[in-house]
């Protein structure tokens, strides 16, 4: 498989290549050069397969040339090792949980996925490759943990300082060994600005081995199809589900997609949005005009530009009423979100975190107007790490999971910097 370059101005390469740039160099995001078909006995059976199975069926078009069988079914393997469970939460609607990894988030599976790639690409190198990447919550933690230790590989995270919540904030900054965060005085859409900035600069690129481990990356967002899988894997009788996700950089919901056109019985696609509204106002006017991001409470979803839109519209050959036909998107306003939170507890004695209150809004609403479907929402993170929004809220505290509670005595170690590129290019130089 190979895969070209959104602005079509650079060569195409393989998955290897793709991984290790993260980014082409005429600056378009990597897209495979044909979507693969899925067989029919193959998505009517796939409750009688694994995890791993179905990992491996899925993943192999886009690594063939790059990875041989052993070598993908061993990443495959240890980036499913935790449950995908599919939780009812009343007659209509489910929950998919993506938050039981080792960082409590749904970035779990791409990060490891990628990690493992890299460390395997880089096995023979005598140069480390730089990950650079910007989180806006979840993707730092995901990404420090899955590269944790990995030879051959260095770090940089970059974070928005005081717009992650604690635990996202002591998963990024904990690890020490091979990562490093940036702690920058400004907005995730700053620190993305930085990363890209970097990326396009070619001191730096002349002078080290640059990758991205946001969902950029075909490594990191290829792999997030599969629990789309494992949804289709515990779904039963109740027709073709409508599946709605959580959206900020749209790598998420663009991999569902993908799956979909790949096989995978889907209804309908939801992109549910927080007051950052760029998508929902494309959809409804046809003008795509990014914007400053805007602080809410569900701050991974934080993002005035989502990089992986254009994805989405090359999915649909840039022919906005079929897009329309299989995705539409709402916003949600941080009032709407803490109600949906209060309702669902005291409905259904279900936690929602504030991502997934966003996407049961969406959900129900939808749901409401086609009311002989039924529904999954995608719960990308676990509650406790944003217990100071669900605990107001449900007046019940929120049960710090195993895999947690011993980072809540952790000291962060980051690095502050200003949100300007020569700060961020002279570090880097020097490190």
């Amino acid at each position: 498989m190979n895969y070209y370059s959104l602005n079509r101005q650079s060569p195409s390469v393989t998955f290897e290549e793709a991984t290790i740039r993260g980014q082409a160099p005429d600056k378009g995001l990597y897209f495979p050069e044909r979507i693969p078909t899925l067989s029919h006995n193959f998505i009517k059976n796939i409750s009688r397969h694994t995890k791993e199975e179905i990992g491996v069926e899925v993943m192999k078009p886009y690594v063939a040339g790059s990875l041989d069988d052993n070598e993908l079914e061993r990443i495959v393997s240890e980036t499913v090792s935790f449950d995908f469970p599919l939780v009812k939460i009343n007659d209509n609607i489910y929950s998919l949980e993506l938050f039981h990894g080792p960082t409590l988030a749904f970035k779990d599976v791409g990060a490891r996925f990628m990690s493992r790639c890299l460390g395997f690409f880089n096995r023979n190198k005598d140069q480390k490759t730089t990950v650079l990447v910007a989180t806006s919550g979840d993707t730092g933690g995901a990404v420090a943990n899955g590269f944790l230790g990995v030879e051959g590989v260095d770090v940089v995270i970059l974070y928005p300082s005081g717009k992650v919540s604690t635990v996202q904030e002591l998963q990024l900054t904990t690890c020490g060994q091979n990562i490093t965060a940036l702690e920058i005085n400004g907005t995730f859409d700053d620190c993305q600005a930085m990363v890209k900035q970097a990326f396009a600069d070619k001191d730096l690129n002349n002078t080290l081995i640059l990758t991205s481990a946001n969902s950029i990356n075909v490594a990191r967002w290829l792999p997030q199809q599969l629990y789309y899988f494992f949804a289709l894997q515990q779904w039963h009788d109740n027709g073709l589900p409508v599946i709605c996700v959580p959206s900020g950089n749209f790598g998420n919901i663009c991999a569902g997609i993908l799956a979909h056109i790949s096989g995978l019985p889907v209804q309908h696609f939801i992109a549910a949005c927080n007051a950052n509204d760029v998508v929902p106002q494309f959809l409804q006017t046809g003008n795509y005009q990014p914007k400053p991001s805007v602080a809410t409470i569900s701050n991974a979803m934080d993002v005035g530009n989502p990089s992986n839109f254009i994805r989405i519209l090359e999915l649909f050959q840039h022919q906005l009423p079929q897009l329309k036909e299989k995705v539409s998107s709402v916003t949600v306003s941080d009032e709407e979100t803490k109600r949906i939170l209060s309702d669902v507890y005291k409905k259904y004695q279900y936690t929602l975190d504030p991502h997934g209150a966003v996407a049961y809004k969406a959900l129900n609403e939808y749901l409401q107007e086609h009311n002989d479907w039924y529904g999954i929402l995608l719960e990308t993170a676990h509650p406790v790490k944003f217990p100071d929004v669900v605990e107001a809220v449900t007046g019940s505290p929120v049960a710090v999971p195993e895999s947690a509670a011993h980072l809540l005595k952790l000291e962060k170690k980051s690095i502050r910097m200003n949100a300007d590129f020569n700060d961020l290019k002279e570090w880097l130089l020097n490190k």
